[in-house]
């Protein structure tokens, strides 16, 4: 089926050039296709590898839900309980919720399709499940120990709920059938889905009754399809972009808090960077709202702790915020030995302070941050290289235990609660998007008892403890707190940012008359 009236794209520029010399014919209101433009490649059929572009396009949908504030809601589960001893959850399936192919969901198909996914690398491997089944219309998790944070590890993208079809004899996904209120209709990895309303949708039906995603990495690529009508809602754009928009009178942008934050991964187990004081130094030498401001766009986001005030569980008011200070960083750096050499930049036996820093140009803005870091840091002696590459050199260079620093974008909303990804980033030593070579028993200690604890008030003093820890040895240093950025075509009202960014919200919004 065509997928709209008008000419579509494909990802490269040159494509797109030749696809904005063309002109719009006439489009029925029946015939209008909402598009969606994002940065993300479709990887594959897996949840556990693309299932957050299917569930962000609402085909796709998990047992529980999220609300704005990353509490948990049902979803495909109605209700749920925890036995006394919190080992087993039980979940209600929501009866009459029909598959796009017309079966039925039930507590059966649900358990298998948990049961695919936890055979899959992803977030589910993480939980200490030992078994899950099903029992009348009730799928039964048990685990081998209490996990509070599983309501929130329901709702990711990687336990959406497939129909038995969807799998091969090996549990491997052929096909996308889901209960979402879109159901897919053409499928072009690694750029471009299409969808249609699903008239037998469980919940409220959408207004919107055709859409399209096109995965395009090149953020000129989008704001380009932003400023030409070519689509009806891009997302994330680059900040020089944003201005531009924001003079549009065809497109509204809107901005918003998420729980994403720039941060400069630092070696903390080998190399110059192993001293903490190495590191509280590099931080003290970074002028965040400098980078902010100028960079970014966006004064007020330079990161003085982890998370900002919109993430208020991980936000600690009284914490010592970090600051600028160049000279306190000279100051550490020459009670560690380092000492300037004639060009100015420091040495200590024979070795200069030389530190490779990886990034890459899946986002626009990092490159430019790495460039400003690169010249501040020179400031107090620090000589670093830059090289921008690949996102996947970041996780090799970790692997492998070459990496020197880092700088990248890290999402902790992956999950409604940040705390699954500071435990699959920050446990055992560190993960590929978290440290290298930090092991602090203390912030080990302090995440068990987080997970033991049932007293509201003790598990925000153990949150709190959690980042102070962080904020002291530094093993990742922040830099500045995202704002996600999105362009809609004022055709389109009800838009919002979804602060945990799970959907694009097509099922809210609608066609203006």
């Amino acid at each position: 089926m065509p997928l709209r009236t008008r000419p579509h794209l494909s990802l490269l520029a040159g494509a797109l050039a030749a696809w904005l010399t063309l002109t719009s014919g006439h489009v029925g209101a029946e015939d209008r296709v909402f598009d969606v433009v994002a940065p993300f490649e479709i990887g594959g059929l897996d949840p556990a590898i693309s299932g957050f572009i299917f569930q962000r396009m609402q085909i796709t949908e998990t047992l529980l839900e999220a609300d704005a504030k990353g509490q948990p809601l049902p979803a495909l589960a109605e209700r749920w309980s925890v036995s006394g001893d919190g080992r087993q959850w039980t979940l209600s399936i929501r009866q009459g919720v029909k598959f796009h192919d017309g079966s039925d969901l039930t507590a059966a198909v649900a358990a298998h399709a948990l049961e695919a996914a936890r055979k899959k690398p992803g977030m589910l491997r993480d939980a200490p499940i030992t078994a899950i089944s099903a029992n009348g219309n009730d799928v039964v998790i048990a685990l081998s120990k209490p996990f509070k944070p599983l309501a929130a590890l329901l709702a990711h993208s990687s336990t959406n709920i497939l129909a038995s079809a969807a799998y091969d004899a090996d549990d491997n996904v052929k096909q996308i059938i889901a209960t979402g209120p879109y159901r897919l209709t053409l499928l072009e990895p690694p750029q471009r889905l299409a969808a249609e309303r699903f008239d037998g949708y469980w919940g409220t039906k959408p207004s919107i009754e055709k859409a399209t995603y096109l995965g395009a990495g090149r953020g000129e690529t989008r704001a380009l399809m932003a400023e030409s009508g070519g689509a009806e809602l891009v997302f994330q754009l680059d900040p020089p972009s944003i201005a531009r928009l924001q003079r549009n009178p065809n497109v509204q942008v809107l901005m918003g808090p998420v729980p994403r934050v720039l941060v400069l991964a630092a070696n903390a187990g080998n190399g110059a960077t192993a001293p903490v004081e190495v590191r509280r130094a590099l931080s003290l030498a970074i002028n965040r709202e400098g980078i902010t401001a100028a960079v970014l766009r966006a004064p007020g986001t330079g990161a003085t702790q982890m998370f900002a005030d919109s993430v208020p569980a991980w936000h600690d008011a009284s914490l010592p915020p970090l600051k600028y200070d160049p000279q306190a960083a000279r100051d550490l750096l020459k009670a560690q030995g380092w000492a300037p050499g004639a060009d100015g930049i420091l040495e200590k036996d024979g070795q200069r302070l030389q530190l490779k820093l990886l990034t890459y140009s899946d986002r626009p803005e990092l490159p430019l941050i790495a460039t400003a870091l690169q010249a501040q840091l020179r400031e107090v002696g620090v000589d670093v290289e830059v090289a921008v590459g690949n996102a996947s050199a970041v996780p090799a260079a970790h692997n492998d235990g070459t990496l020197q620093l880092a700088l990248y974008g890290r999402n902790y909303a992956l999950v409604p609660d940040p705390l699954l990804t500071l435990m699959a980033d920050f446990g055992n030593g560190g993960a590929e998007w978290g440290p290298l070579g930090w092991n602090n028993p203390q912030f080990d200690q302090t995440l068990t008892a987080l997970l033991a604890s049932n007293d509201p008030a003790e598990q925000q003093q153990l949150r709190n403890k959690l980042m102070a820890l962080v904020q002291t040895d530094l093993p990742l240093i922040p830099i500045a707190w995202y704002r996600q950025s999105i362009a809609v075509s004022k055709q389109i009202e009800g838009a919002a940012i979804d602060p945990f960014e799970r959907t694009f919200g097509l099922s809210t919004m609608r066609w203006r008359p």
